[in-house]
């Protein structure tokens, strides 16, 4: 592969699994199965491998999903709270076993783990109290949901015996078959979106603001990991016994295996076991047993290396394809979507699911009134994955794909490279000006407190057209409409004006430039400092600038080429958006470019926190350590690895008073 086009390719799949990342963290809704996400994920780690020069800190790979909300005050977590590796297959297994023997000298067991299919907590202890629940966050902080966590039957107030006088406990909350099908069952009667899957249910409930609604979603927790600066055991399995001892849920299925033989005994028993249990488990988590060991084998950006966890293939199941439609999305993208004869998958009963594009069609022969065969990797979004070609009816036809709009009778269009075709007509296609609200509204873009049935009821009402439409709307107009009262009225006029504070990078990405994902807009609101710029900026000039390759400079040459994007443009100026960078140009060379490595926790700040002022005071964040780097920024709990490299290279070692101090004497 060419370096220009591995350079598009790793940028490409960092924009679609950062969104991802947010459909899954942010949201509780998972737009692809765990199976795909990781083929996705594992295609951008083997491509900055070959071309490390294109990886930054920015990317997926260095970083832990963020599942953090605004609603919820932020905490810094004591210690980095990482994601795990993963796999799905027994060879890559035994690779990791390879990898452990090679870095660690002495004998070492395993302790295997059911992977309980919910959303992470961390739990802290004083005194044998417990006195703060943090979700993961971004790894290094997460949102304190301890009143929610309070109403966990299963998580003790107060514990029992002889524990630390303070310790961490981390697990994993999770929701049951019985009462997520009480939950599903309640919500379809009173007309609501039931949950997709249990997982989704659980991360959902731990995010409501009424603890008390969330104490009758009866949530349940295992706990599987001990941190504590007090004395514990060095034996990762006997700390979990003595938690247990304690008050604390663990499960009773966390078994030590002396080898990979005994480790893939246990996954093969699981694997088909686990259809028993009254809750989700998605895998098996595999740790070294001793801590020491752990420490000594250390982490990578964002997963330790003493651990790894293997998940189940999906199930398969087979049933008919009764008919396709074709859904629009907010660039013009269309999706086929396949429409099935009701079958149970993975515990739901599934009735839809995407066939992504013409050429998947094509690929798979896919035929209505076939028998097809779904999956649902990573037990979440159905997907069509092949056709029983024995049971084919003989006058069946080939698929003739859509040539014209569904929604607006415009003819499709699909570029040389394009995956998927496209309606054109943006301007006034429905579908597409209805998402394109959705997504300036979107909490990482305006984040405007508008739902999706609203947007459709003020678009149907004609009190909006466009996204600078919004910035029109009075109370009286909204009074008018049903489900609006006063209260809800006056939260969204307020929630409209509260949004023009909104930076510029922010108010760029909501525009919905194609290609043009959140760091891209910061790329751009950097350099070019305002909206003008970027208009008149040619595609050489776009080009030139760090991480803007081709496909994105064509992109936005052709949004502003548009009259109807530069008169929307000029409309949500009028209104006060914020459509220039407050970047001082003072503060841009104080570091000149340097490189920084950043590694362990902060008093003062948190780790996204210090990037941040490295980034805006000129410097660079670098991931790795090597003998290109200035610096190397140390907080608590740094492992010794990095510490080695640090004094092997000789690089220079700051603490974060060191690093204000920098900023401040400048």
């Amino acid at each position: 592969m060419k370096k220009e086009e591995a350079q598009k390719k790793i940028k490409q799949l960092q924009e679609i699994i950062s969104q991802h990342n947010e459909s899954y963290y942010k949201d509780s809704n998972p737009t692809i199965s765990d199976f795909e996400y990781d083929i996705l994920m594992n295609d951008l780690i083997q491509l900055e491998k070959l071309f490390p020069e294109f990886k930054n800190d920015n990317s997926p790979t260095q970083k832990v999903g963020d599942d953090t909300k605004k609603e919820f005050k932020q905490v810094n977590h004591k210690y980095p709270m990482l994601s795990l590796g993963n796999t799905y297959s027994d060879e890559d297994l035994i690779d990791f076993d390879n990898r452990i023997k090679k870095l660690i000298e002495s004998e070492f067991t395993y302790i295997c783990e059911l992977k309980f299919d919910g959303t992470s907590i961390s739990l802290t202890y004083e005194n044998g109290e417990l006195t703060k629940a943090v979700t993961r966050g971004d790894g290094a902080k997460g949102d304190n949901v301890t009143e929610n966590v309070y109403t966990i039957k299963s998580i003790p107030k107060k514990l029992k015996g002889n524990f630390p006088e303070e310790f961490e406990i981390r697990g994993e909350i999770f929701m049951p078959h019985k009462v997520f099908n009480s939950v599903n069952a309640e919500r379809t009667e009173n007309g609501e979106q039931p949950f997709a899957n249990p997982r989704n249910a659980a991360s959902g409930s731990l995010k409501i603001l009424d603890s008390k609604i969330v104490e009758k979603r009866n949530l349940d927790c295992y706990l599987y990991y001990l941190l504590s600066d007090n004395k514990i055991e060095k034996s990762h399995f006997k700390n979990l016994q003595n938690a247990k001892s304690w008050g604390l849920k663990i499960s009773e299925h966390t078994k030590t295996c002396n080898n990979i033989t005994d480790v893939l005994d246990y996954i093969k028993y699981w694997d088909s076991e686990r259809h028993n249990l009254p809750y989700d488990i998605d895998g098996i988590v595999i740790k070294v047993d001793d801590v020491n060991q752990q420490e000594e084998l250390g982490y990578t950006a964002k997963s330790p290396r003493w651990a790894i966890s293997f998940k189940f293939k999906a199930e398969q199941v087979e049933t008919k394809l009764l008919s396709i439609d074709y859904q629009i999305g907010r660039t013009g993208a269309i999706t086929p979507v396949a429409n099935l004869e009701p079958v149970q998958l993975a515990g739901t009963i599934v009735k839809r699911a995407s066939l992504h594009n013409a050429d998947q069609i094509e690929l798979l022969d896919i035929r209505v009134n076939d028998f097809v065969y779904l999956e649902k990797g990573g037990e979440i979004i159905p997907k069509v994955v092949g056709v029983n070609i024995a049971k084919r009816e003989s006058n069946s036809d080939p698929v003739n794909y859509i040539t014209i709009c569904p929604d607006c009778d415009t003819e499709l269009i699909r570029g040389e490279s394009e995956a998927k075709h496209y309606c054109p007509n943006e301007e006034n296609c429905p579908t597409q000006i209805k998402g394109k609200i959705e997504h300036f509204v979107s909490r990482k873009a305006m984040n405007i407190g508008l739902a999706e049935a609203t947007i459709e009821q003020l678009y149907d009402s004609k009190l909006i057209n466009n996204i600078a439409d919004l910035y029109t709307l009075n109370k009286e107009q909204l009074l008018q409409l049903e489900r609006f009262a006063d209260k809800s009225a006056d939260n969204l006029v307020e929630s409209i004006k509260k949004s023009i504070e909104v930076p510029f990078a922010r108010v760029l990405y909501s525009l919905g430039i194609r290609f043009v994902g959140e760091t891209v807009a910061k790329v751009l609101a950097k350099s070019l400092k305002n909206i003008e710029n970027i208009n008149n900026a040619s595609l050489e000039q776009l080009i030139e600038i760090d991480e803007i390759g081709d496909k994105i400079a064509e992109s936005i040459i052709v949004f502003f080429s548009i009259e109807s994007n530069n008169t929307l443009i000029n409309r949500l100026k009028n209104y006060g958006l914020q459509l220039e960078a407050e970047y001082k140009e003072e503060f841009e060379n104080i570091f000149n470019k340097k490189t920084f490595v950043i590694s362990g926790t902060f008093e003062n700040h948190s780790r996204n926190e210090l990037k941040n002022l490295i980034e805006k005071y000129g410097g660079k964040n670098t991931s790795s350590i090597s003998k290109k780097t200035d610096y190397f920024l140390a907080g608590e709990n740094v492992g010794p690895s990095k510490l080695e490299k640090v004094e092997k290279f000789e690089i220079k070692r700051i603490s974060e008073d060191d690093f204000i101090k920098m900023i401040n004497k400048k």
